[in-house]
């Protein structure tokens, strides 16, 4: 037999013929295209030989001008199994259902470990989790892939600059990596304060030091502002000097925007179909094909499946069509000059300190140029301009 799979599961039969026209029989079934294999003579008008459940009543129809009987010794396949399972009906619900609570299980979020944050950091992604339904007790194949989990974190908690997400087995482990927050500690050594670029000083406040400077002052970088010396002449005692000084600093940024943009978006359509992939065989079972999209953007998610410890060769599979469209965004030059400027005032909020303010902006330049819109834009800052600087011993 080349498939005996095949054979099992079709059902087949193994009987015994008795009679004198054997020869004639077994030519009347290959006549009519029964196949029967494994034959053997058990004696001058008997043999025994295999055939298929769905050719027994083919058989008995030839027989009837053979003069032989039939008997059935022997039954395998599937469909003799089935039948045997129903009449313990009770055992096979009860395999099923085991086999069901444990696949269950077995997909279930049973643990989340957070680590490389600190304890405030930890609850701020539990809860994070919970909010798009990651949590103990979860089924695996219902909750966000860890791309999309990562992705959600890094958006919602800004003390994190990055978080790998990452299931083994049954635990969602993340790995939370902080954004490093300056620590603010009072120096104790002797230092000055001097000024980290050129600026024009609109507030002090001097803690510890001695200021040799005052408001309204222009000072350029290294200069100092606040002594560590302090006392009398003779009479000197070298503290670290502490203090605010604010002053009026000057940025320039440049800022060129098309008047004409041709970009994608999408439309809100979407086509979703999805599969269950097992090893190379892919079997769609629900599936929309009314919309077609020109142009679209394919997203794949995937999901595995586990039983206890070990990783089915079952994979759900859900692809999302997109649909996009080519949209034209045109600019006036007033609205083009309005985006600039937009632009760069972005821009430069990002250069500066969490701490500083913008305190004015003038457009020192513009033109349009090749279709384009070109700012170039002043901007007037407050922020510290002060920097501590070692006093060495023997200044």
């Amino acid at each position: 037999m080349k498939n005996e799979w095949m054979y099992r599961l079709s059902g087949n039969l193994r009987i015994r013929i008795v009679g004198k026209g054997l020869e004639r029989l077994l030519n009347e079934c290959t006549r009519r295209g029964i196949y029967i294999w494994d034959v053997r003579r058990e004696g001058e008008h008997s043999l025994t030989c295999y055939i298929f459940l769905r050719d027994l009543r083919h058989v008995r129809i030839a027989m009837r001008k053979s003069g032989c009987k039939l008997y059935i010794l022997e039954r395998k396949g599937a469909p003799f199994w089935v039948k045997a399972s129903w009449k313990n009906s009770g055992i096979v619900v009860g395999l099923v259902v085991f086999i069901c609570i444990v696949f269950l299980l077995s997909n279930m979020v049973w643990r989340i470990e957070v680590t490389g944050g600190n304890a405030e950091t930890e609850h701020a992604v539990r809860q994070q989790l919970k909010k798009i339904g990651v949590e103990r007790g979860a089924l695996q194949f219902v909750v966000p892939t860890p791309e999309s989990i990562q992705k959600t974190i890094m958006n919602n908690i800004d003390t994190i600059t990055w978080i790998g997400v990452e299931w083994r087995g049954t635990t969602l482990y993340c790995q939370v990596v902080e954004k490093k927050q300056p620590k603010q500690t009072e120096s104790h050594t002797p230092q000055h304060l001097v000024a980290k670029k050129k600026a024009v000083i609109t507030y002090m406040f001097v803690e510890q030091g001695q200021a040799v400077v005052e408001v309204h002052d222009h000072v350029v970088p290294g200069q100092l502002l606040v002594s560590g010396f302090i006392g009398k002449e003779g009479q000197t005692e070298i503290v670290p000097a502490r203090g605010q000084i604010l002053g009026e600093t000057w940025y320039k940024s440049t800022v060129v925007v098309p008047m004409k943009t041709t970009f994608y978006m999408f439309t809100g359509k979407k086509r979703e179909t999805h599969y269950l992939r097992l090893w190379s065989w892919k079997i769609p079972f629900f599936w929309n094909d009314k919309e077609q999209f020109s142009q679209f953007e394919k997203q794949v998610d995937e999901k595995t499946f586990r039983f206890l410890t070990w990783t089915l060769p079952v994979i759900y599979e859900k692809v999302v069509w997109r649909e996009k469209e080519v949209v034209v965004r045109e600019y006036s030059y007033d609205e083009a000059k309005l985006a600039a400027k937009q632009i760069a005032r972005e821009q430069l909020k990002r250069k500066l300190p969490a701490d500083a303010t913008i305190q004015g902006e003038k457009v020192l330049h513009e033109a349009k140029e090749n279709g384009k819109v070109k700012v170039e834009m002043h901007y007037q800052v407050i922020e510290n301009i002060a920097i501590p600087q070692p006093i060495i011993q023997g200044d």
